[in-house]
């Protein structure tokens, strides 16, 4: 007995000390991915983006919104809570490397026939035991399986990061469409104002016999037509407001906000290179957690194959005398090892089919930021132009008028001008609308970044393979 106890120890005592470790393949990034991205100029910069990158519109009521909006969004919440549950698990799974004890007691009294020199005396009998229980883990079966584990609670933490993400760009989206409908509201309210305007100087025209019917008839139309689109703009401005609201928490009598000055970023985007994308894009990190618990279960199941040897014992107090017990138990799934051999199998194909993903998910995040900005740099291009044309076109319009005032040209001429303004000023607010969004966008694709004592704290860290 003695020498079977010491036996058992010097075995418990081999699966501590010489654990098997999985070891996982990490993904292989393709030539050239983790270099600087293709299109480059002045309007960008390789220097890695900031984690509070809604800054660089270097607005504060944006920055309030943006921090009310991970405060309270309940997306955000609901994230938290799956963290919470994924770290739980880990927890659980490392647990299961450690001995299993359970202690128990109990008191009751004996049975008057087990006293035959006392029947008539009440007794109490204690009971004091303990149970436990001990896989030697020579194979790193549980050492895998707590290491999946860890690396799903870090994807589940990347997802998070990939919320958080969310959260703001939509956020700032949603700022950026407030302000943008506000300036639209403002300007189609100063074109109506300016129509009204030559609508009423056209009628003093026609009453002193300088201009026909026909041209007031014409004013009138610009008149109308100014008028009729503030209704569109102001509903646009309210879905807006509301959907600021609902990302901040707040019922829709909590849409109160105002914008009505469209905010930019007056500076070269900061966009990094490859190498930064693949370290700060949550989806990417997600994927590469998946891919090493996927690993680390295939792992799991090849160790699956060997046999399993655990250790159970109990000790205690029970009917006034001691006694111990300690067993091994050896499991092994032999000679047919088909089932196990199969669920191998069967790991080792998600484990491919995560590296898939893997790579599927940078493919995909290689061309949004090299899409993103391949429209960025066309658009900012195009707003030039947009912009000269604006100014071309408020100086025919004060040309238009001057002319128009000496006799030498008819208000035909002016009313012609003033549409062209109009267009062309319309045009180069829907651009810098365009800029604003194309920017929100980048930084999405790009990964957002977080800096802060609540992204540090309690955060799950990769797995990390030995």
């Amino acid at each position: 007995m003695r020498r079977l106890h010491r036996l058992l120890v010097a075995l418990a005592g081999l699966g501590l000390v010489s654990c098997a470790t999985p070891q996982p393949r990490p993904p292989a990034v393709p030539p050239g991915a983790a270099g600087p991205f293709t299109l480059s100029g002045a309007d960008v910069t390789s220097a890695p983006p900031p984690g509070d990158w809604w800054r660089l519109f270097d607005d504060p009521r944006l920055d309030a919104h943006v921090r009310q909006a991970l405060a309270a969004n309940a997306d955000l919440r609901v994230a938290y809570a799956n963290l919470e549950a994924a770290r739980a698990e880990a927890g659980l799974a490392q647990a299961a490397r450690w001995p299993a004890t359970v202690v128990e007691s109990g008191a009751g009294p004996d049975r008057a026939d087990r006293q035959p020199s006392t029947s008539g005396v009440p007794k109490t009998s204690y009971e004091l035991g303990a149970t436990f229980s001990f896989e030697i883990d020579l194979y790193g079966r549980l050492k895998a399986a707590a290491l999946a584990a860890n690396a799903e609670a870090a994807a589940v933490s990347a997802a998070r990061d990939g919320v958080r993400l969310a959260v703001a760009a939509d956020t700032t989206a949603a700022w950026i469409d407030l302000c943008a409908s506000g300036a639209r509201l403002r300007l189609a309210r100063e074109l109506l104002a300016a129509q009204q305007r030559s609508y009423d100087l056209v009628g003093e025209q026609l009453r002193a016999g300088e201009v026909s019917p026909l041209e007031q008839a014409q004013s009138a139309v610009l008149r109308d037509q100014a008028a009729a689109a503030i209704p569109g703009v102001e509903a646009d401005q309210r879905r807006a407001q509301l959907r600021l609201a609902a990302l901040e928490g707040l019922p829709p009598a909590g849409a109160t906000a105002a914008c009505d000055t469209l905010p930019a970023i007056r500076q070269p985007l900061p966009v990094g290179d490859g190498a930064v994308l693949i370290a700060r894009r949550p989806d990417l990190r997600a994927a590469e957690r998946r891919l090493e618990a996927a690993d680390a279960r295939a792992f799991a199941a090849r160790a699956d194959l060997f046999p399993k040897i655990q250790l159970g014992g109990s000790g205690g107090l029970i009917g006034g005398g001691t006694d111990a017990i300690l067993t091994p138990l050896i499991t092994w799934t032999f000679p047919n090892q088909a089932a196990p051999r199969a669920r191998v199998a069967s790991a080792r194909a998600r484990a491919e089919g995560a590296r898939a993903e893997w790579d599927r998910a940078l493919l995909k995040a290689l061309e949004e930021v090299e899409a993103g900005l391949s429209d960025y740099s066309a658009e900012r291009l195009r707003q030039a132009g947009l912009r000269q044309a604006e100014a071309e076109s408020l100086r025919v319009v004060t040309r238009a008028r001057a002319r128009h005032r000496l006799g030498a040209e008819s208000y035909l001429a002016v009313l012609d001008a003033e549409r062209t303004r109009n267009a062309a000023t319309a045009q180069r607010l829907a651009a810098d609308v365009r800029i604003s969004q194309l920017q929100v966008a980048l930084f999405r694709s790009l990964g957002g970044g977080w800096a802060g004592p609540d992204d540090r704290k309690g955060q799950t860290s990769p797995p990390a393979f030995h």
